[in-house]
């Protein structure tokens, strides 16, 4: 394994320990939170979260409060980006074109698939 190979692993897996560590309630409530992509030569990650944060009214909170703990807390990360998918810039609801939240066993009517966003890595 190369150093870069290992040296991506030790930062996806402090990041993946982090959002563990510090952001419990996502995972509690029924969201997840995956790791997108990790630039280390600009210092910038991107995290998805889906399941129940999508749509979820304090999911801009958590956004801004991971961007602020992650950017102190692991010093090569300078640049958060994080998104619930839901079609508004940094999470905020309202650009949902009409979507209402879905949470996990919830069933729709129709033949539309349950999509609970993407696999939290933990």
């Amino acid at each position: 394994m190369s150093t870069d190979t290992q040296s991506e692993d030790d930062l996806r897996e402090r990041i993946t320990n982090f959002l563990r560590r510090n952001f419990p309630q996502i995972q509690m409530h029924g969201g997840s939170a995956a790791i997108q992509e990790i630039d280390r030569e600009t210092g910038s990650v991107s995290i998805q979260l889906g399941g129940a944060c999508s749509g979820c009214g304090i999911s801009p909170m958590t956004i801004q409060a991971i961007k602020t703990r992650m950017t102190k807390e692991i010093p090569e990360i300078e640049e958060v980006h994080a998104t619930t998918g839901m079609g508004g810039s940094e999470g905020m609801s309202g650009g949902a074109g009409g979507m209402s939240p879905s949470f996990p066993g919830e069933t729709r009517g129709g033949d539309v698939e349950d999509d609970e966003g993407p696999e939290a890595p933990f």
